[in-house]
């Protein structure tokens, strides 16, 4: 008798597991929304309250510091309490932190309530991208993965349509708003996303896990014989718990230096240029309806970033696209930061979009894949965690940069740097990753 962990790997992409990438997905594009939002937000928030360029990072900043202490917590807690509680009431702290954004009377209230949002919001992403991956059968796990975090696109392209069309005339209260309520409805519209059957083998619930896979296995056809199974499964159950120092044991250290570096390297990068944009192309002569446009333009890139990622990463692998997308984004960050022109601006911008969130999109499908399930999403969290360190720093050192070089020069420098933060991980990645396509995650983790 096969195993949970065998028989998901038998299976096609069913129904139930469409649901869940849905659902999922549908709480990951107003998270992502969140973050769009704050981008668009700081410029015009800069202007109403009078704020220095010290405070906007500030602001830039406190959301993701948020998010690195939820990712390291609600990994842990979805490793003890499952992936499914941990991703439905981390939703509900990230709406309603983003709703009483909108009602903040001055900038320190708006500081607690970022933090807070930002809690909730890095809690959700490692258990929602454990949750996918350990649903998914091994020879689609990464596309779907991959096409979980592409709803991030998704609520980008919303969050500066909302800049682009709302902010100018109705405020930066109204962004969070239009945030945070719909928000607390993906939540409850989460009720119905089902426990990973993995998750419930390894804390021994072997009927519910059972039962779930029987279910997938129904809707395409797919019977067991009429042996108890479940008892036979019990037998199967391994109750090895793994705790934050075996992380750093012999067995896990490479890969975990190397998924901090990921992380670090992408966070201090992505929100090293996406937070400051508009604000940046203000401060280079644009108009800020003109920047929101701009950034509109380039979120449209981050689409086919993904989508050609979820292709590559089942074909060539995850340390190849890795590696490849993390060059690319260096070469487009050279770009943008060298670009003279409107047309420039506009190419340039796409393709670091383009190559910044397919590289996002492979660190999401990878980090999942490398640790056992009983510390998949703890693992998964504490390497997201470490990053959002990096994510916290950025948006206050690209002001200090600019404002050492000058107007002229230190849109410029900016994004040297970044430049150079980007080829650093990508050799990182071609030289000590792993390869993890086509093998599963029981097989990962035992070699």
């Amino acid at each position: 008798m096969l195993n949970i962990a065998s028989r998901i790997d038998k299976l096609p992409m069913t129904p139930m597991l469409r649901k869940i990438l849905l659902l999922t997905g549908i709480g990951w594009m107003f998270d992502a929304m969140d973050q769009g939002m704050v981008s668009g937000v700081m410029a015009a928030i800069g202007a109403d309250w009078a704020l220095s360029t010290t405070q906007l990072g500030l602001l830039g900043s406190i959301g993701l510091l948020g998010m690195g202490l939820g990712a390291g917590l609600s990994g842990m807690a979805a490793d003890k309490w499952g992936r499914r509680t941990v991703i439905m009431w981390t939703l509900v702290i990230y709406g309603v932190g983003s709703v009483l954004s909108g009602f903040s009377v001055n900038y320190t209230m708006l500081l607690v309530l970022r933090f807070f949002t930002g809690f909730g919001l890095g809690g959700e992403l490692p258990a929602a991208s454990t949750l996918v991956s350990e649903y998914s059968p091994t020879r689609i796990r990464g596309r779907n993965v991959i096409i979980l975090e592409s709803f991030w696109a998704w609520g980008w392209i919303v969050a500066a349509l909302v800049a682009y069309l709302l902010i100018p005339v109705y405020g930066w209260r109204m962004a969070f708003f239009i945030g945070g309520i719909p928000a607390l409805f993906a939540a409850y519209l989460r009720k119905a996303v089902p426990e990973s059957p993995r998750y419930l083998e390894s804390v021994g619930k072997i009927t519910e896990a059972d039962d779930l896979v029987c279910k997938m296995e129904k809707q395409v056809g797919i019977t067991q014989s009429s042996e108890n199974h479940t008892t036979e499964l019990q037998n199967q159950v391994n109750k090895v718990r793994i705790s934050f120092l075996d992380l750093w044991s012999k067995k896990y250290i490479r890969t975990t230096i190397v998924l901090w570096v990921i992380w670090f390297g992408i966070n201090f990068g992505y929100y090293g240029f996406v937070l400051w944009t508009p604000t940046l192309l203000v401060a280079k002569g644009f108009t800020l309806t003109k920047s929101f446009e701009f950034t509109l333009i380039m979120c449209l890139a981050q689409l086919p970033g993904y989508f050609s990622a979820a292709y590559l990463v089942e074909r060539v692998g995850r340390k190849k696209v890795l590696s490849i997308y993390f060059a690319g984004t260096a070469i487009a960050a050279w770009l943008f930061g060298h670009a003279g022109s409107i047309n420039e601006v506009l190419m340039f911008g796409c393709m670091l979009y383009f190559f910044s969130l397919g590289a996002w999109g492979c660190v999401y499908a990878y980090t999942p894949e490398v640790y056992p399930t009983a510390f998949r999403a703890g693992g998964s969290g504490w390497a997201a965690a470490f990053g959002r360190i990096g994510a916290f720093i950025a948006p206050f050192i690209v002001p200090v940069i600019y404002k050492f070089y000058g107007t002229e020069l230190g849109y410029t420098y900016v994004f040297i740097m970044l430049t150079g933060v980007f080829a650093v991980v990508s050799l990182v990645v071609a030289l000590f990753g792993r390869e993890t396509m086509g093998l599963s995650l029981e097989e990962i983790c035992d070699s």
